[in-house]
C-alpha cells in the first residue's frame, strides 16, 4: 500500500496578481515573490507526509523556461496549459484536478484566493481527508467561510507558511471613528 500524500495545487497567477495588484500596487520584483519551495516544505511539516506540488501555468504565448526549470528543481511538477484566449485554463485545470482528487485517498492544499474553486473543493472537505487553503487572509474569497466551518484549514501565505523573505505591506482597516476623509483626498 502506498503512503498517503498531500497534493499542493498552486494557482500561481492568482497569487501573483493578488500580490501585485492588491498588496504591492505594482508588478512584484523577483525577490518579493513567494518562495515556492516553502509551500512544499510547509505541507510536509504541517501534515507529516510527503507533498506533491502541482504548479499550474498558462502558457498560451511562451513558456517561461527558467521559471519552469526552477519549479522542477525545487520539487514541483509544472503543469503548462494552453487554450482559447477567453479560457481560464489554470482555473479549469485546477477544478478538474480537485474533482479527480475527490476520487483518491489524498489530502489537498490549494494555494489561491480565487472563489472559482469552491464548488470543486467542497466535496473534499470533511472527515477522512485534510484540506487547506493557502492564501492571503485579507484577500481570500468570502465563499470559503462555510468550508472553514466544516473543517477546511486556513494558512496565511506570509504569516503561517512564511513564503516571503520580506514583510509585505498590509492594508490598515480603519475604524470608522478614526476615519478622516482628508487622509484620502
Amino acid at each position: 500500500m502506498s503512503e498517503r500524500a498531500t497534493y499542493v495545487l498552486v494557482d500561481g497567477e492568482n497569487i501573483d496578481a493578488t500580490l501585485g495588484q492588491s498588496i504591492l500596487g505594482r508588478r512584484p520584483n523577483p525577490h518579493e515573490r513567494p518562495r515556492w519551495d516553502r509551500l512544499l516544505q510547509f505541507a510536509e511539516d504541517a501534515w507529516g507526509q510527503p507533498a506533491t506540488g502541482l504548479f499550474f501555468l498558462a502558457a498560451n504565448g511562451e513558456l517561461p523556461m527558467p521559471f519552469v526549470q526552477a519549479l522542477t528543481a525545487i520539487g514541483f511538477r509544472p503543469v503548462p496549459l494552453s487554450g482559447a484566449s477567453d479560457d481560464k485554463v489554470v482555473d479549469i485545470a485546477i477544478q478538474r484536478t480537485l474533482v479527480e482528487l475527490s476520487r483518491r485517498d489524498a489530502d489537498v492544499m490549494l494555494a489561491s484566493n480565487d472563489g472559482d474553486f469552491i464548488q470543486q473543493l467542497e466535496p473534499l472537505v470533511g472527515p477522512g481527508r485534510r484540506t487547506a487553503l493557502l492564501a492571503f487572509r485579507e484577500f481570500r474569497n468570502a465563499g470559503f467561510v462555510p468550508l472553514f466551518e466544516r473543517g477546511l484549514e486556513f494558512h496565511d501565505l506570509e504569516y503561517d507558511v512564511k513564503a516571503f523573505n520580506d514583510r509585505l505591506p498590509r492594508i490598515r482597516i480603519i475604524p470608522i471613528d478614526e476615519f478622516d476623509p482628508n487622509d484620502f483626498l
